[in-house]
């Protein structure tokens, strides 16, 4: 009878301890939970702009790329045609077109063309355009100098304004064995609109009217 007592604090102690390892099991486990989904949201929000990287770097998708100067070498004698594709969003009263549908280039050729916009609204508006090239693959030869896309465009109430883009396609084009019965690349654009306008300083709007170009 006298052992009773102790044999029910053993029991007691063991259940004590057993109740606290699970409490810190469940704080192990609740903090693991926690960080992943921490590292998920933030995952999430870096997907995005992984992405348009990792576009831009490979051409994926038909991203254009980014050159800053001309071709050093000639170029070639072969020649592509280079069609041009216009869209506007829902939402954005402005009308988007080329001003030439088609043209032939040579590959390493510097070109020049322009699209027209035309804000048909009473108000202010704000659009930014998106753009690939077709075929898809293509996009790591096409580089654009210089280009409306790059930046937002803020147009006045019935604004009109001719905006260029210069670029070439690679010479290395040439060298890609599957692209040797290539004969059209279609650049396409989509403008969309933006909502809250970051406020630019007047001049920023103002167009580039066919000087200043390459």
């Amino acid at each position: 009878m006298e052992n009773e007592p102790q044999m029910h604090e053993g029991a007691t102690g063991s259940g004590k301890t057993a109740s606290r390892r699970t409490l810190t099991r469940d704080a192990v486990v609740a903090s693991i939970c926690g960080f992943v989904v921490v590292f998920m949201v933030g995952a999430s929000y870096a997907a995005v702009p992984f992405y348009n990287w990792f576009c831009r770097a490979t051409g994926f998708n038909g991203t254009t790329q980014v050159a800053t100067s001309a071709p050093s070498d000639a170029p070639l004698a072969r020649k592509i045609s280079v069609r041009f594709d216009a869209n506007v969003g829902p939402g954005l009263p402005w009308k988007f077109e080329p001003e030439q549908n088609e043209i032939a280039v040579r590959i390493g050729e510097v070109v020049t063309v322009f699209y027209t916009v035309t804000n048909q609204a009473a108000r202010t508006t704000a659009g930014q355009a998106a753009y690939n090239v077709a075929p898809l693959t293509v996009g790591s030869y096409f580089q654009k100098i210089n280009c409306f896309c790059f930046t937002e465009q803020t147009m006045g109430p019935g604004e009109k304004r001719e905006m260029p883009v210069v670029f070439y396609v690679d010479p290395a084009l040439a060298k890609d064995s599957e692209n040797d019965t290539l004969q059209t690349i279609t650049l396409s654009y989509t403008f969309y609109p933006v909502r809250d306008p970051a406020p630019k300083p007047l001049a920023a709007g103002v167009g580039d009217r066919r000087k200043g170009n390459l």
